[in-house]
């Protein structure tokens, strides 16, 4: 038996998010739920996807985020081979103007 077989999630905690309407209500919540590492760490990734997205090679991606190589292959993976999150957050984000 694998013991490290991953539960089955549970969607409360993505509705909650969903119910979120400003992004005032977005950052309290995520302040609330994260430690700063953890914030940190994904506007970090976040910031690498971006960048992957628009192009940009590794060495110019860790000079501007401060990202590990490890990062950006994790992240470019994830970009890759992913279930498309990241392109389905940018295509809105360039759908919408602020």
């Amino acid at each position: 038996m694998n013991k490290h077989r991953r539960k089955p999630r549970n969607e409360t905690m993505y509705k909650a998010i969903l119910s979120l309407q400003t992004l005032d209500e977005c950052m309290a919540f995520f302040d609330d739920l994260c430690t700063v590492t953890e914030l940190m760490a994904m506007e970090q990734r976040y910031q690498v996807a971006s960048c992957l997205d628009d192009g940009m090679i590794y060495n110019d991606i860790l000079a501007e985020t401060g990202a590990s190589s490890a990062t950006i292959s994790r992240v470019n993976r994830s970009l890759q081979y992913g279930k498309g999150g990241y392109r389905v957050v940018f295509d809105r984000v360039k759908e919408k103007p602020e």
